[in-house]
């Protein structure tokens, strides 16, 4: 599971049932298994529902949450960990700051691959539990008029959402600053009609759907371009007075600054659930890779 880009429309479909299913259980599906929780970057939410979803399905997890203190250290080449953790487990979780980590550890080891996050590139199963999470609210993803606003250059868990909800007829609105504009390759990949727009409140009476991603400070090589783009956008709750009464904002997180707190004890945030869909999902996705559903 490398992009979401390799998922069709009817498989998300029947993960979100699966899902469904999962939510609140414990079961023995995969007593015996052995997931590497292989992360070389720091996670909060993806790396503790990955292990907790395995862990409710009776399996067990091994693993790191960052380089220090393993071989890599040493000077362990990337492809010698990955073959020893294949040696080890049954399937790698694996998170990575470079692009392309996910895929060449896919072409190394020889059990199932998942990639949690790698560089500015794909984070498929965030997309998967963003979709369900709209899914579950609105019974629905067709139809609905959905703006991504942030990062959506550098933002890997935007992209993968961009490139999942577009498989969706839905209205999409790409809400950046002009530095953050979504990049070549993943535009091409948009199979619908979009727009792009600086202008939060020109869009947001709109929208059913408002995507909010940080701005990564860790993605800018200059410091200096950061510092231009940091506080493009704050979402509170007098910015939201002018949205549908049923909007519903979502945020991967974690986030820094760019929605108040304000906004927490709204009838629009649903980014907390948005976070705790993460056990449900992943839980039905590791079903669907052991062929246990």
């Amino acid at each position: 599971m490398i992009s979401i880009e390799d998922v069709s429309r009817k498989e998300l479909e029947d993960l979100f049932l699966l899902a469904d299913e999962m939510r609140g259980r414990r079961t023995d599906d995969l007593k015996g298994k052995i997931m590497a929780s292989a992360f070389f970057e720091p996670s909060t939410r993806t790396r503790l529902s990955f292990e907790s979803a395995m862990k409710r399905l009776g399996g067990e997890v091994i693993g790191f949450s960052s380089s220090e203190g393993t071989s890599i250290d040493k000077g362990e080449s990337f492809s010698d960990t990955i073959r020893m953790l294949d040696r080890y487990s049954d399937v790698i979780v694996i998170r990575h700051r470079y692009e392309g980590a996910a895929r060449r550890a896919a072409e190394v080891a020889e059990v199932p691959v998942i990639n949690a996050g790698d560089g500015r590139g794909n984070h498929p199963t965030q997309a998967m539990l963003d979709l369900y999470t709209i899914w579950r609210k609105f019974g629905c993803i067709d139809g609905l008029t959905i703006g991504i606003l942030g990062d959506l250059r550098y933002g890997r868990a935007a992209n993968s959402f961009i490139c999942g909800v577009s498989k969706y007829k839905v209205r999409l609105k790409l809400i950046s600053p002009p530095p953050l504009r979504i990049r070549h390759e993943v535009r091409s990949k948009i199979g619908i009609d979009f727009e792009e727009t600086f202008d939060l409140e020109k869009v947001l009476p709109e929208l059913d759907v408002l995507y909010v991603t940080r701005i990564q400070k860790e993605r800018f090589s200059d410091p200096s371009e950061y510092e231009k783009v940091k506080e493009s956008y704050r979402i509170t709750s007098s910015t939201l007075m002018k949205a549908k009464k049923d909007l519903v904002v979502m945020h991967p997180l974690p986030r820094v600054g760019e929605i108040d707190v304000s906004v927490d004890v709204t009838k629009h945030a649903l980014y907390f659930d948005q976070a705790a869909n993460g056990v449900p999902v992943r839980m039905a996705l590791l079903k669907v890779i052991f062929g246990v559903v």
